[in-house]
């Protein structure tokens, strides 16, 4: 006969056990939790909701803004969501990404507590996609800003926004990789890269250190389906700061430059420069009486560090040069003849003017081709030559944006206000700096 009170008694103590909770601790020590850390600094974390209103027919003519008010074309409004970061709670100082508010005509922020509250655009700079805003200081909690420079690949992070507008939520992983450039996303490209998860919507919000500190803005994704892959990226906190200090004293980045052009360093150039390795940028010009020209760069000079910041390439160049103020003084050292010299220049007002590309290209003849825009003649001594443009170079991208056609070119110039022209000679890809 079976003893079935023995077997009430342990299915009993059986379901007990199955509903009691979970540890707390595990050999005396807490288990291990993130909460506590975003319990602090989730608020700092904002939804951002802007608008913008446009009237639009068919009609070509209709787009005037007479003929709108005198056919009464109704108005659209066109939304979009994305995510912010509090940065100062005493000044109500706000950052995203340019991208997010870009053309707004209304910008507001939502808190974590379901607060919505309107916001004022400060200065925006598209060439980072930084933007930054303001709301009223009250019952704001800020996030504290970390050094990027101390980061590396392996460290944990956590991605906090507004996914696919579904409201706040956290997400982590690692930093995959760091000093990601020339993808063609931004002007200036020094990214995070990271796998935890970013998707549309996540566009300005916080990549954060187990400490709960801002390391990053998150960005961009590559996205062949649509969703997240497990490759996101994020601007660095550094590059962030250095930009939010120019947009709150300025409204805008004022960028200065050198008076330099530069090249890549390819394994063949390496070589012949008497260079152990490709990390560096060759000066390939230096304009008269530039500030590079004063200082006494020469052509031929391989950019090794500036400010004592080792350089990787000649877009590290560019991204640190482009983020000091005018007028600040900056360190380059360089290696000339195997030997390694310290020079010192004063950032000088950028000369880039308005006006067309055909300035820039006038003494050559273009023509559309398969791989790019062939340029089939330059006239010696012409605006072009003196760029440094040459009979058979083939133009395929504007400040790291792909180009096809000549009509993409005119258009991106007229678009974008940092601009260089990339181009392949004899099988290299060289940059031409449009000062």
């Amino acid at each position: 006969m079976r003893n079935y009170n023995s077997v009430y008694i342990i299915l009993v103590i059986f379901f007990q056990s199955a509903c009691a909770e979970l540890p707390t601790r595990v050999n005396g020590q807490p288990l291990p939790s993130l909460a506590p850390m975003l319990e602090k600094i989730m608020p700092a974390v904002v939804n951002i909701s802007s608008s913008t209103h446009t009237r639009s027919s068919n009609n070509p003519l209709f787009n005037d803004p007479f003929f709108q008010r005198f056919f009464n074309i109704p108005e659209q409004q066109n939304q979009s969501r994305g995510s912010g970061v509090i940065i100062d709670a005493k000044a109500g100082y706000v950052v995203t990404n340019n991208h997010v508010i870009d053309k707004a005509d209304e910008i507001s922020i939502t808190l974590l507590n379901g607060e919505q509250i309107n916001a004022e655009l400060i200065g925006a700079d598209p060439e980072t996609d930084i933007a930054l805003l303001q709301v009223p200081p009250e019952k704001l909690t800020a996030i504290t800003l970390a050094d990027s420079s101390q980061l590396r690949v392996g460290d944990f992070v956590v991605a906090i926004g507004n996914p696919f507008g579904l409201g706040q939520t956290v997400t982590s992983g690692i930093v995959s990789a760091l000093g990601r450039s020339g993808l063609g996303i931004e002007g200036y490209e020094d990214f995070i890269q990271t796998d935890a998860s970013i998707n549309p919507g996540n566009s300005g919000g916080a990549l954060v250190n187990l400490r709960g500190e801002l390391v990053g803005i998150n960005t961009a994704i590559i996205a062949p389906g649509g969703g997240n892959v497990g490759i996101g990226f994020a601007i660095p906190s550094n590059m962030v700061e250095q930009i939010i200090n120019h947009l709150a004293e300025f409204g805008e980045v004022k960028r200065g430059q050198l008076g330099i052009q530069l090249q890549e360093l390819t394994p063949k150039l390496a070589t012949a420069f008497g260079m152990a390795d490709t990390k560096g940028a060759l000066v390939a010009k230096v304009e008269q009486e530039t500030s590079a020209d004063k200082a006494g760069l020469q052509s031929g000079d391989v950019i090794i560090a500036i400010n004592n910041k080792t350089i990787k390439s000649a877009t590290d160049v560019r991204n640190k040069i482009g983020l000091l103020r005018v007028g600040e003084q900056v360190k380059i050292t360089v290696m000339r003849k195997g030997k390694t010299y310290n020079f010192y220049a004063i950032i000088a007002d950028s000369k880039i003017m308005g006006g067309t590309i055909s300035l820039y290209l006038k003494g050559t003849v273009l023509q559309d081709s398969n791989d790019g825009i062939l340029i089939q003649e330059v006239t010696k001594n012409s605006n072009a030559w003196k760029i440094g443009f040459r009979k058979d170079d083939i133009i395929i991208g504007f400040s790291r944006r792909e180009v096809e056609t000549i009509d993409d070119l005119i258009n991106y110039f007229k678009r974008y206000n940092t601009r260089s022209i990339q181009i392949r000679r004899d099988g290299d890809i060289l940059s031409v700096w449009l000062n």
